[in-house]
């Protein structure tokens, strides 16, 4: 009965999304001037607060998604790449990339309260609900430090045996899954019992990087750097389906409500994409973004998408022999760009 209920739905849902395709899936909405120097990496959004964190440099951007504009900010956060606000506890916990520490904010007043030493370049944060548990990503230390939100300290280090990169959880399964970037494969964490538990392979997929869940049907997707997001069955551990994305990918998403896909590219490009069939995903648009737009986060009040980039400044020549170095941010051009579904796609 599930697997006909599904399809079932599948067919609606494809009825809606092909309608979706002629119009286009997703359009421009707006844009919102953050300014400042320096780069950003992970943004993370608290839709019942209508609150968006924006990594940046050595701060956390607030803005305010009810009037499009920045209310506040969370400074001494040095190289920080992701925040995640905790409402049950009013605390938020940063990753500070630059001193391999996590810190600890009052979400009233935004002030740090304190700092709790992870391992190495600290890097993307979840929040697993039902033990009250952030897990911090460390991207060179090649582990994760689990921290007790209500304590604030620390509750396990996991070794992960190679680089994670983004992580999303499973909270019916108990379950943390986790990109490992240099393995091309998907950690699996037991939350209960705090270890990995299995691993699987990304093949085809190469050098993943975001990853997205749609819980209900039991898939994962992987943004992979070799052009691909994959699909993978997360009751048999197998890879069922892919599809062809841009370059440079770096965010993906899921949205429970309107069973889209989404994987957010360096190179100007978000793929949307939706699960045809429990083994096809199929592309319904190439939304055009702008260079540098990699990193993403979805509202799932609003269903609209959020893609932070900014202008640049070409890199100076290498010397002979070195690898070209990266552009630079030209200063107070940091901007979020806003993107949002069709009337087809709502209803």
């Amino acid at each position: 009965m599930r697997s006909i209920s599904r399809y079932i739905v599948g067919c609606y849902l494809g009825l809606i999304c092909a309608t979706a395709l002629c119009n286009e899936a997703y359009h421009f909405v707006t844009e919102i001037p953050i300014g400042g120097e320096g780069g950003w990496d992970i943004l993370t959004i608290d839709s019942a607060a209508s609150h968006l964190y924006l990594s940046h440099a050595t701060k956390v951007v607030i803005v305010d998604l009810n009037n499009n504009s920045v209310t506040g900010e969370i400074a001494d956060t040095p190289g920080v790449h992701a925040f995640v606000a905790v409402p049950e506890v009013q605390r938020g916990f940063s990753s500070n990339g630059r001193e391999s520490k996590s810190s600890v904010v009052d979400l009233k007043t935004l002030k740090t309260t304190a700092k709790i030493n992870t391992g190495s370049n600290p890097d993307a944060i979840v929040y697993e609900p039902r033990h009250g548990e952030l897990y911090i990503f460390n991207h060179t230390g090649n582990s994760v430090t689990v921290i007790n939100a209500k304590a604030a300290t620390v509750s396990a280090t996991i070794s992960l045996g190679g680089t994670p990169e983004f992580a999303v959880v499973d909270e019916t399964a108990g379950r943390v899954y986790c990109n490992i970037e240099d393995k091309s494969e998907v950690a699996v964490i037991d939350a209960a019992k705090h270890e990995v538990v299995a691993r699987w392979s990304l093949a085809p997929g190469e050098g993943p990087s975001g990853i997205a869940l749609d819980s209900a049907h039991h898939r994962l997707f992987s943004g992979c750097h070799n052009k691909m997001m994959v699909m993978l069955d997360t009751e048999s551990g197998k890879v069922v389906g892919s599809a062809p994305i841009g370059a440079g990918v770096d965010g993906c998403a899921f949205d429970d409500a309107t069973q889209l896909a989404f994987a957010s590219c360096g190179d100007g490009t978000t793929t949307i994409a939706r699960e045809e069939a429990p083994d096809k995903l199929t592309v319904l648009q190439t939304l055009k973004t702008e260079r540098g737009a990699r990193t993403m986060a979805l509202d799932p009040k609003t269903h609209r998408i959020y893609l932070p980039t900014a202008q640049f400044q070409p890199p100076p020549s290498p010397s002979p022999g070195a690898s070209p170095g990266r552009p630079s941010v030209v200063a107070n051009t940091l901007k979020l760009l806003v993107y949002g579904p069709t009337e087809s796609v709502k209803h």
